[in-house]
């Protein structure tokens, strides 16, 4: 093999690869997993080459980013009371008799009748901060949080199924 270009076999090789910016041959449908080259158009390849790359390089999907900008948000608005609109619109869930969720600190979810009124930060933070482990919710710096986050949010976006 020369050392300006190599063929690539695998998905994995060709993210880092192409990352790296090492001067490769990229073949894509040598990049595929055998049967899916053939009748496949090119979005599906481009697809799963944007999926191989996420994972390789330990980025979020769109949805999991999403989620986890609101929950670093929230835990920012929590922790420091700031900016004071957004933790006037977050509010505490106080139980009316005490429970064992009373020590859980999660925040009280309002009441929406719409789908764009579940969109909105008052709704959708308390649902992804409730759904957050208590060990996550409980961290105290910023920066173990995001860390302890993106693992989790990491692990849940790529699972194996």
């Amino acid at each position: 093999m020369h050392s300006s270009a190599q063929d690539l076999t695998t998905p994995t090789l060709f993210c880092l690869a192409y990352h790296q910016k090492t001067p490769a041959v990229f073949n894509v449908h040598r990049t595929l997993p055998h049967g899916s080259s053939s009748g496949a158009s090119g979005g599906d390849q481009k697809t799963l080459l944007a999926y191989l790359n996420s994972y390789t390089i330990h980025w979020l999907p769109v949805e999991w980013r999403i989620k986890f900008k609101i929950a670093c948000i929230t835990h920012k608005t929590i922790s420091t009371t700031q900016p004071a609109y957004l933790y006037s619109s977050l509010k505490r869930y106080t139980p009316s008799r005490t429970l064992r969720s009373s020590d859980s600190k999660l925040l009280f979810v309002p009441r929406v009748r719409t789908c764009f009124g579940s969109r909105s930060f008052a709704v959708a933070a308390p649902t992804i901060w409730n759904s957050l482990p208590l060990a996550i919710r409980s961290s105290v710096s910023t920066d173990s949080f995001r860390r302890q986050l993106k693992t989790f949010f990491y692990n849940l976006a790529f699972r194996p199924s």
